[in-house]
């Protein structure tokens, strides 16, 4: 492990983690993608199209071919937004509540898995880890950087 760079580490690490949700979204026809997708929208209210994609750090482009197969699959349904005459409010269909409580079980099932194998401490510093390369990326103190650390 000592040749492998963080970098490398945190992609493995993520592309196995999609491989498994892929594998397991397939049994109900799905994707992870679209599991994703419908754990980000509330399942009360819906949520406004404009606030999802940077909900889910996804590009519009990306998002819209997503959400135009949700549609076609009878997951969600487009209304307008009584408070933006332009906006869209994405909401959950039936069928979509269905599949997000299937996603939800899925990610709640990873997370205790997890939690079972891993100590508490060593979460915590995982998620401290995680937070200072949001943090600098986000900050863009990694390029572009005024300030060396």
């Amino acid at each position: 492990m000592k040749d492998k760079t963080i970098d490398y580490v945190l992609r493995t690490t993520w592309l196995a983690v999609q491989k498994m949700y892929n594998e397991e979204a397939a049994k109900i026809d799905s994707t992870m993608a679209t599991g994703f997708t419908l754990l980000s929208i509330d399942p009360e209210k819906g949520t406004p199209s404009t606030a999802l994609g940077p909900k889910m750090g996804m590009e519009a482009t990306s998002l819209s071919r997503i959400l135009k197969t949700m549609e076609q699959n009878g997951l969600i349904e487009r209304h307008p937004n009584p408070n933006d005459g332009r906006g869209v409010i994405i909401r959950l269909t039936d069928f979509g509540q269905e599949k997000r409580v299937f996603s939800r079980e899925k990610v709640l099932t990873f997370n205790d898995a997890i939690k079972n194998n891993v100590s508490k401490e060593k979460l915590e510093h995982f998620y401290e880890v995680a937070e200072v390369i949001n943090e600098m990326i986000s900050n863009k103190r990694i390029y572009n950087q005024k300030d060396t650390l």
